[in-house]
């Protein structure tokens, strides 16, 4: 009997109760054994940030699912050469692990540029998609979109429903940078991890990171 993962990308620069929140939700909704968060390395969709942004991100992520037996992260895309692209990554996760039923999580207002991704179709292929829906997207065109491309592309798409958590990895990241609190946002362990290592206080203007959640 093939196992039901989640694969959970992201930058989680930082991670946050609502990505927390999403991958428990997906656990719940669909039945998943686990949730991997993948954080990425070089994107094709965000600018890259650095070696050592790399490494705190990853300890971020260590940090706030170190309770909890149902997460797990892997290391792949950020130890890979060059730029990461999604459909390779499932791929290649599934060959090592094919026992594996692959469902991939990514945010809702990602499904409105899914197209443009790197070969679409393969990740369909590779995976059931899971959009997380933010409380100011609109449900029924989420639903329009859904529809859209289960048709065009031939995929499983679903609505991953989530409590409402209107935050941001950038709005984190901005709070952090004029000196308000992060407390009841992030888990404690990586507020305490942010303020140790002086993360985010001097934030380059203009550095937008596209399809956060």
């Amino acid at each position: 009997m093939k196992r039901k993962i989640g694969i959970f990308g992201g930058t989680f620069n930082p991670v946050h109760y609502g990505h927390l929140m999403i991958a428990e939700n997906a656990c719940e909704q669909f039945g998943l054994e686990q949730v991997i968060f993948l954080p990425t390395g070089h994107s094709p969709h965000k600018p890259f940030m650095g070696e050592d942004m790399i490494r705190h991100r990853c300890h971020m992520v260590e940090l706030a699912i170190a309770d909890n037996p149902l997460f797990g992260i892997s290391y792949r895309e950020i130890e890979h050469n060059g730029i990461s692209y999604t459909y390779e990554t499932l791929r290649l996760m599934k060959e090592e692990h094919p026992d594996m039923e692959c469902y991939f999580i990514l945010g809702a207002d990602s499904l409105f540029d899914f197209l443009l991704w790197r070969h679409p179709e393969m990740i369909c292929r590779e995976a059931v998609i899971l959009a997380a829906v933010r409380d100011e997207l609109n449900e029924k065109r989420v639903d329009e979109q859904i529809s859209y491309l289960s048709r065009h592309l031939g995929g499983q798409i679903y609505r991953l429903n989530t409590p409402n958590f209107n935050v941001s990895s950038k709005s984190i990241r901005e709070r952090v940078g004029q000196g308000q609190s992060i407390r009841y946002l992030v888990p404690d362990t990586v507020a305490a991890y942010i303020q140790e290592n002086s993360l985010y206080l001097n934030q380059p203007e203009g550095v937008v990171e596209s399809h956060e959640i």
